[in-house]
């Protein structure tokens, strides 16, 4: 086990946890960061500190973390910033061997908060403690269970988050929530007066349950140190970034909010590119990228067949070229073996394939695409979500027993089955767009995903997840 290892496994797993500065005061971090665990099921000991109280939220107070019995592997500091020193101190005396700084009015605030955080780091470094912040909103950890940033923890998964920023991380994290993505953990870096985004990115590239690392950042601490982690890590796992702080009032901004001096985005993005980091355009995107990462193979090229119709097919096709994919066009033979499933007004497909509006099931659609997938000149599909039979003239209310309905159901079931075995099949990515907004009780939308086949809203976003499976192709066989 390397040192980054047993060092942050204290943060990430610990097996018990002390809140320096609980309270009950609801407006108060102590409070969130007391309530949070408790409510969401921590299986760890969890401590209150206050030296005002004798029992917060039904556990005992301690009036200092070095009068409570027991070890204490990890540390959450909620005081005010010129009380951190002498409660760091205490942590060193205690034992603790991690810490989640939550206070803020550090090294963001100036040059005399920067001298306080200079002096919180020493003390924390010669007693043995690694710490996460300042000026930061926690971390949600599935390998403990441990949530001390959201009021609605997140779905374990296998991404782990970095975020420079707790807010805009928490938003995105609750974004990918409600799209159904389960997360391996977050973690709001902060200032990173001790721990950098290096040292997770290490960290998570060691952890087996971690399969993709994203990243918001809006500067960096040792540059070259980050590039060559980074170059390590995507040997084992892909990274997404998602960089602000690219213009001049981004830059501005970064400084007053974490400290960071972003620096040229030129020389930036070129460090990136030789690493195998894949920057994102925007922030979402990273999220959109990874879900196709965690389920999708890899593509032995950046040609891209795109199933559809009408003008579904031709976005997808534009935001494809717009990224750098190909979008050959088919052979004569291939295009027309493609016609003879058609509806007879379909044109001639020659990529996209146009179903012109008729009416195909779940399995012609599957046979289509797997059509494509055997080409030697395809290296990933875009297509559609099958149709859902209820809305093609057989919209009759639920339990209603016409044959007609439960023979067209049972054959787009057998059709989106046969559509999630050919990735795995024909070892080519497929992603699939939708064709309205998602109904919570579609069966046929769950399928798909339940097969590990990625779902997104527009033919943009189709795009970017394969540009992303592309991406990550190319430096891993670079």
């Amino acid at each position: 086990m390397s040192d980054i290892v047993k060092q942050l496994d204290y943060i990430f797993k610990p097996r018990s946890i002390a809140v320096i500065g609980a309270s009950e005061n609801v407006t108060k971090w102590g409070y969130r960061v007391l309530e949070r665990p408790i409510r969401t099921g921590y299986k760890g000991n969890i401590y209150a500190v206050n030296t005002q109280a004798k029992t917060i939220l039904g556990k005992p107070s301690y009036a200092s973390v070095k009068d409570i019995p027991g070890e204490i592997d990890m540390a959450v500091i909620t005081t005010p910033f010129k009380q951190v020193p002498v409660v760091m101190r205490d942590c060193v005396e205690k034992g603790v061997k991690g810490v989640v700084l939550i206070s803020a009015g550090f090294a963001e605030t100036g040059l005399e908060g920067k001298k306080i955080e200079d002096h919180v780091v020493k003390i924390a470094r010669e007693g043995g403690i690694r710490f996460v912040g300042p000026n930061g909103n926690g971390i949600w950890s599935a390998a403990a269970n441990l949530n001390i940033t959201f009021d609605l923890a997140p779905k374990p998964g296998n991404i782990a988050f970095i975020s420079q920023s707790g807010t805009f991380g928490e938003y995105l994290v609750e974004m990918a929530r409600n799209r159904g993505h389960g997360m391996r953990a977050f973690v709001a870096v902060g200032n990173q007066a001790d721990l950098s985004a290096a040292d997770y990115i290490e960290y998570f590239s060691q952890d087996d349950e971690t399969r993709v690392i994203l990243l918001y950042m809006e500067g960096v601490k040792d540059g070259r140190r980050f590039i060559d982690v980074c170059r390590q890590a995507v040997k084992k796992k892909p990274i997404l970034l998602y960089k602000s702080g690219s213009t001049e009032a981004g830059t501005r901004a970064a400084l007053s909010h974490t400290s960071s001096i972003a620096g040229s985005d030129i020389i930036f993005d070129h460090a990136c590119r030789q690493a195998g980091v894949i920057r994102t355009q925007e922030s979402f995107q990273t999220i959109e990228m990874a879900v196709a990462l965690l389920h999708q193979p890899l593509p032995s090229g950046r040609r891209v067949g795109i199933v559809g119709t009408g003008g579904q097919g031709v976005v997808s096709a534009d935001a494809c070229q717009k990224l750098g994919l190909e979008v050959p066009e088919f052979d004569n033979h291939t295009a027309m073996q493609i016609m003879q499933t058609l509806p007879p007004h379909a044109p001639l497909p020659r990529n996209p394939v146009d179903f012109a509006g008729g009416y195909r099931t779940a399995m012609d659609e599957a046979r289509t695409v797997e059509a494509l997938m055997k080409l030697n000149y395809i290296d990933a599909v875009i297509t559609n979500v099958p149709v859902n039979p209820l809305v093609w003239g057989l919209r009759i209310e639920k339990g209603d027993s016409n044959p007609r309905l439960q023979e067209a159901i049972k054959v787009a079931e057998e059709g989106i089955g046969y559509l999630c075995r050919l990735p795995k099949l024909y070892k080519k990515p497929l992603v699939c767009v939708r064709w309205q907004l998602k109904s919570s009780d579609d069966p046929y939308e769950a399928i798909l995903i339940e097969g590990g086949v990625p779902i997104y809203d527009t033919p943009e976003q189709c795009a970017r997840a394969i540009y992303g499976l592309v991406k990550y192709a190319e430096f891993r066989h670079r």
